[in-house]
Parts: C-alpha cells; structure tokens; sequence
C-alpha cells in the first residue's frame, strides 16, 4: 500500500523530523538562540559527514542507527532554524524597528477590489524620516484603501505614510484569528489609506516573470467576461480555470462548502490533471517518433508549469505540477515511481521554500486528500467488487470521494466546523460537469475567436457552471444537508486521525493491536466531546462582547441564550463575531432583542436598564438617567452604551457596583473622560472598544 521497503520513500521518512523542527519553531520560538542552534546545526552536519567518509574505518555500518538519529536532529534543526530566518520580525532591518515618516513600497500582489475597498500587499523598501533620508528596510505591509484606483498594478512603487498599525488579534471568543492568518503569510501590520494619502513613484518594477503571468490572466478573465453572460458562471470559471478569485460570491462560496466541494473552486492537482490528461491524448502522435517521447514529455512539463503560473503558483498547483513532472520524467525513461515519495518531495521542496506553508489550510488539506487518494484509496476501493464496467466506474469514483473526505473531513471540522452529509451524492455528481466546464474553458481561452466554435464553447461553459451550481444549491437547502457547529480542539482532531488510520491499518494487515488502539482513542474521544457538552449545558455567564461600534450582550443559560443587541443575525458583525461564541458554547435556543426591550423569562428579567440574570445584576446605561436612585442601587455591572455623557460622578451617586464597562458605540473622547474618573476613584474598569471582549460568570 504505502511501500515495500522504506527506501522506497526515503523523502517521506525525512520529511517528519523536518515538519517536526517547524512545528517546534512555530509553538516554542526562541529567535535570541539562532545563533547557537545554527552554529549547532553545522556541527552535528560535520560529524555526519565525517562519519559517512570513515564508514567502513570506524565500522559505523555496526550501529547504524547513529546517522539516522544524526541526521533526524539534523532535519529537525534545519526546520526550527528556517522558521525562524523566515520570520520578518527577527530582521533588524524590519521596517517597524525604524522611525519613519513616510514608506517607499513596491506592490507585491495583485490588488483586489471587494465591497468598497482595494486591498494588496507592499514590500517596504526604504523609509523616508523628517530630514528626507532614506534607509533601507525590509518587511511585508497590508494595505486597504477607500478607493478604487484602477491604476494600481502589481510592480507599482508607492509613497504612503508611516501609519500603520499591528493587525488586530480577535476580540470574541471563537472569532476568526485574523492576526494569526496574516502572521502565517508574515505580515504583522496592516495600514489604512484614503486617496491621495499616497502617490505612485514608479510603474512595472515587479518580477517580469509575475507580471506577465498576472497581465496574461487578466486577459483571460476578461475573454471570459467577454463571452459568457451570467456573472455567478464568470465568477466560477475564473476561479475554477485560472485561480482568479476576487468576483466570487459569498452565496456561491457557502454552496460550496456546504456540499463539500469546495475543493472545485481551488485550483489544485485535480485542475492539473484534466490539462495533464488534454495533452497527453492531444501529443500522443509523437510516441511513433524515435525522440518523440522525449519531445512529449518537455511540451507537457512546459505547459503544465505554464498553467500553473497562470493560476498564481499556489501551493496546491505546485504540488500537483512537481509530482506530474516526475511521473512525466518517471514513464518516459520506464522507472518506477512511488508516488508518495513524490508527493513528499513536493512537500519538503515547498517547505524549503516557505517553511510557513505548513499551517496555510490549503496546504494541509492538499497533501491530506493526496494521502488519502494514494493509500486509502485501495482499500476502500477492495470493498467491493462489480463485474459490471460502468458499475465498477462508479464506485472507483465513489471510494475516491470517501477516502478524499475521510482523510481530510478531522481537519476540515477543525477548521471549518462543519460537515457535508451529502458529500458523496454532490460529489459523484460535478465530476462530469467539472471536466466540460475544464475542457470548454481550456478551449475557448487557448483558440482565437471564431463566431461559431467559440460562442458554442462559451454556452456550454455557462450552461454546465450554472447547472452546476444550480444542483449544489438544491443540495444545500436539503433536510439535513451539513452537520454545523462542530467545534474541536486540537486533541480531538488528533484523536480521529488516530482513529482513522488505525482502523485503515487494521483492515490493511489485519493487526488487532490496531482495533484496541482505535476504541480506547474513541472512548476518550466520546469523554472529551461528552465533557464539554456536559460542561456546556451547567455553564451560566455574561459576554461582553466588542463588535466594532455596535451593541452585543450574550446571557448564556446552559444551551439558550439571550442576546441584546442592535444587529440583525443576518449582518455581516453578528455571523464574524457574535455567532462563533454561540455555535462554540452549542447555543441553540436563541433570543435576540434590543437594550430597549423589556425581558420577563424564567431566568433573566429587564425591566428599563436594570437586568437581573440569576445572581448577577447589571444596569444598561445608554441615555441620561430620567431619575436618581436613594438609596444607591446596588448592581455587579454597569455597562454604559450609546455615547450617553453622563458624568462618572452622576453614575456612582446612583449605583453601587463592581465594574464600569464602555462598549464601542462610544466616543474616544468620552471613554479617556470615563476611564479618568475611573482611575481616580479606583474603580475597576473595561474598555470594549478595539479590544478584547469580557466573559463573566454567574452561578
């Protein structure tokens, strides 16, 4: 299955240690040390060097596990310390180490416009200070600006300001790290620009070989666009095709997903393949030739990589292009190829490049369905045996979904907490659309115009995209179609795989052990998941959470909850920030009204401002008190919303409490005036406002 002999897959054995190292680097840094540890690192390579000349003299082959521990610690010091130079913080030269006022900055991304704003990448290469001197300086900066300069092009020098900031980290329990996202692609601050903020020094200075590849898919898109009528069908065959993204809807995104073939809309190995496939039938001809093989082979490399800098070199389409060039390389010349040990290749090649690849999703989830395609897959596959041909097809197709969706479904609900029930069924279903919508696209982009021929393939382009997505929806809206709300902890997810790959071993070579070993891994599973839900449902508390400028107080009984609030759960603000702290405390009964709504339930009361949950009191104070209390009233949380500019004076000769909270609705000014009075009179206080929300408890 995997291999007949370690050495078959010598890349794959190297490969732990040196992920292991990246790991290490990524959970544990310790930049203070590089130094040692690579100077260490040198020392151990010496020894094994030194060792494997003087192989027979100091008859090393007696204790050969030796250079396989030297090297492993070799590997793994090779991946910390690559992690560490990778990080654009331990430069000095960084850009954020520097006083500036202005930033010279080169685009290095395609800008992308989306609801109103334009966003991409610089690299900082000089700072300008207050004498007009420039110094060199390096680092990664993300720009948005309120504009939609269609001049802006990947290569362009700009002069902004030194305003930037560091990227927010997230502010509600749950949310999506933003922070951590950008930090894995290196960038730590981010700056916000309006027009004129910034002028162009210069034009075209990016790579030649980037900017003709974003130049020609531009053009593509815009064939595309040209063609084609419906801008959903745009949208997918610009992503499906060419890995252009930024016309994608979230609706048709959520479709996707929900059915569990999101991975159509990423350009991966799949994607490769068809063109892999087209050429191959189109130049096989050149096998009747003495160096057509040879002549074969270099035409299909070439275009392969061709394609995949169309689609923007991402990880996935990398991957895919290394292990077909081999197999390329591998069948011309009639040697055996193991393709895990290509697939690992690939991996170690890209993580040499860019060891931060390893926690890109895309990434994981990539090299994962890989796995399960090369190992997996022919065992599921000797479930069942049909002498039928066309019923033998289709459950080839079907044990290549099922071991694509096992391998990958642990870190898939880590990620994304959910999972497609019907996934099998949508899957089965868009390989055919999949493959015209690759062909008709291919062909239409490749051949000149011709009215007839390229309106033809236009339509059935369209055509096949918009039944497509017609068909995933109707899947999407049906009973039961995604199991959501599947919050896992890194534990957990571990545990399936253990589970997984022990069960898949066990039917493999029959070893018990196996079987033991996956009932103990879900009988700890099941405590784990039994616990928290345990845990869940006897849980009584108040979040206080920080949605920008908007109102968001969650009262949490067991799995209901009451939430006061200005949005809507349809907005935008409630699904980022309020609705993950829900679905992770499995919330399922909610009530959503406005600080002006009175409350009488079982276990909370609102009568005005004054709230009572369980033991705990809190008053909402969002206007000028209309009357004063006497005696003060006593409360735990006096939450102050809506700008009111009431005096802290005002505030404290009518209550008595324990804490003064100020959300975001609030103005800067009026919060430093609270926080003042706050600090002189030793009150305890949290400010909501761009900063972390406050989860409090109630017994």
């Amino acid at each position: 299955m995997i291999a007949n002999h370690k050495g078959e897959i010598p890349f794959l054995i190297l490969l732990f240690p040196f992920i292991l190292g990246i790991g290490l680097a990524i959970n544990f840094p310790l930049p203070q040390y590089i130094n040692r540890l690579l100077v260490l690192d040198v020392v151990i390579s010496l020894v094994f060097i030194a060792l494997n000349l003087a192989y027979t003299q100091l008859s090393v082959y007696k204790n050969r596990w030796i250079g396989g521990a030297l090297l492993s610690i070799i590997l793994v010091l090779s991946g910390y310390i690559s992690v560490i130079t990778n990080n654009e913080l331990n430069n000095q030269r960084h850009f954020s180490k520097v006083p500036a006022q202005y930033l010279v900055s080169k685009i290095n991304s395609e800008p992308v416009f989306k609801n109103g704003w334009l966003r991409f990448t610089v690299s900082v290469e000089e700072i300008v200070n207050s004498n007009n001197r420039r110094t060199p300086v390096t680092g990664t900066l993300l720009v948005t600006l309120k504009d939609i300069a269609p001049d802006l092009a990947y290569g362009d020098i700009l002069l902004i300001p030194a305003k930037y900031t560091p990227v927010n980290p997230p502010f509600n329990p749950a949310e999506f790290n933003y922070k951590r996202y950008l930090a894995n692609q290196n960038i730590y601050y981010q700056e916000f620009l309006f027009s004129k903020q910034y002028s162009v020094i210069a034009k075209g200075k990016g790579n030649p070989l980037i900017t003709y590849s974003l130049h020609k898919r531009r053009i593509l898109v815009e064939k595309l666009k040209r063609n084609m009528r419906d801008t959903s069908a745009i949208a997918v065959a610009s992503t499906l095709i060419l890995g252009y993204k930024a016309d994608l809807s979230d609706d048709v995104l959520q479709a996707y997903s929900k059915t569990g073939t999101i991975h159509v809309l990423s350009v991966s190995g799949a994607h490769v393949a068809v063109v892999y496939l087209l050429l191959t039938f189109a130049l096989q001809f050149l096998n009747r030739f003495k160096y057509g093989k040879l002549l074969k082979a270099i035409i299909i490399i070439m275009f392969i990589w061709y394609y995949s800098m169309l689609t923007g070199f991402s990880p996935a389409v990398c991957r895919a292009a290394v292990m077909i060039s081999v197999v390329v390389i591998g069948k011309t010349y009639s040697r055996y190829i193991n393709l895990l040990n290509i697939m690992a290749a690939s991996a170690m090649g890209l993580l040499l490049y860019n060891p931060l690849y390893i926690v890109d999703v895309g990434f994981q989830l990539s090299y994962l369905a890989v796995f399960g395609l090369i190992v997996l897959q022919p065992i599921v596959y000797s479930w069942l045996t049909f002498k039928n041909k066309w019923a033998d097809k289709l459950w080839m197709a079907c044990s290549v979904s099922i071991a694509a969706q096992v391998i990958t479904f642990p870190l898939s609900a880590f990620y994304f907490h959910q999972f497609p029930v019907y996934f099998l069924l949508s899957n089965l279903f868009i390989v055919i659309p999949t493959e015209v919508i690759m062909y008709s696209g291919i062909f239409l982009l490749v051949l000149p115009h011709i009215p007839v021929i390229s309106t033809a393939l236009a339509w059935l382009l369209e055509n096949s995209i918009l039944i497509m997505n017609q068909f995933l929806t109707w899947i999407e809206h049906l009973p039961y179609a995604s199991i959501s709300k599947i919050w896992l902890t890194t534990a957990e997810y571990l545990l399936l795989y253990i589970i997984i790959i022990s069960l898949f071993y066990f039917l493999y070579n029959k070893n018990k052990r196996m079987v033991k070993l996956a009932l103990v891994c879900i009988l700890i599973f099941c405590a784990s998941i039994s616990i928290k839900k345990i845990s869940a449902s006897r849980s009584k508390n108040i979040a206080w959470l920080s949605v920008n400028k908007h109102k968001a107080i969650v009262f949490k009984n067991g799995n209901a909850a009451i939430i006061l609030t200005d949005l809507k759960d349809t907005a935008k603000a409630y699904r980022y920030s309020v609705q993950p702290y829900l679905d992770s405390c499995n919330v399922n009964n909610v009530g959503l009204f406005t600080l002006n709504q009175n409350i009488n339930i079982q276990w909370m009361e609102k009568q005005g401002g004054l709230v009572q949950f369980f033991n705990r009191r809190a008053f909402l104070v969002n206007t000028q008190l209309a009357a004063s209390f006497s005696p003060k009233l006593g409360v735990d949380y006096i939450y102050i919303t809506g700008n009111p500019h009431m005096q802290l004076t005002a505030v404290n000769s009518n209550f008595d409490y324990r804490l003064l909270l100020m959300d975001g609705s609030n103005s800067d000014a009026y919060i430093d005036e609270l926080k003042a009075g706050a600090v002189n009179n030793n009150i305890k206080y949290s400010v909501l406002k761009r900063n972390i929300s406050l989860v409090t408890v109630s017994n």
